[in-house]
């Protein structure tokens, strides 16, 4: 039988100057990102330590630094740094990212723009 590891971390806010218009950069805005992760191994599922598994602590507080350091233009290219960071870092099959912008200067009524990218290793 096989089975498929997979972490998922919803929702981590930071607070950043990403974007396109001065007024982005300079007042900046909240971001939400999303992560899911296949690990390379699922051993921690049997072994029940923490150094068999992916630190997820560890993989959150790599999101906020990097989301929170040098402005980008586009959260496509937030999302594609985030995701190919964490495959660097992390013992990780595939890394999948979603950034939201729920305050995209968008002249229309929405509810959130989100990009997703997926990078493999």
């Amino acid at each position: 039988m096989t089975r498929t590891l997979a972490i998922r971390i919803e929702g981590i806010a930071v607070f950043a100057f990403h974007g396109v218009l001065p007024e982005e950069r300079s007042m900046g805005q909240e971001f939400l990102v999303d992560v899911d992760l296949v690990p390379r191994s699922d051993r921690a599922c049997d072994t029940d330590l923490l150094g068999d598994a992916v630190d997820y602590g560890a993989v959150t507080e790599a999101v906020v630094t990097r989301a929170t350091g040098a402005p980008v233009a586009l959260i496509e290219h937030l999302a594609d740094e985030l995701a190919r960071d964490l495959l660097a870092r992390f013992p990780l099959v595939s890394a999948t990212v979603s950034v939201h912008k729920p305050h995209a200067p968008i002249r229309a009524a929405f509810s959130d723009v989100v990009v997703t990218v997926t990078r493999h290793a």
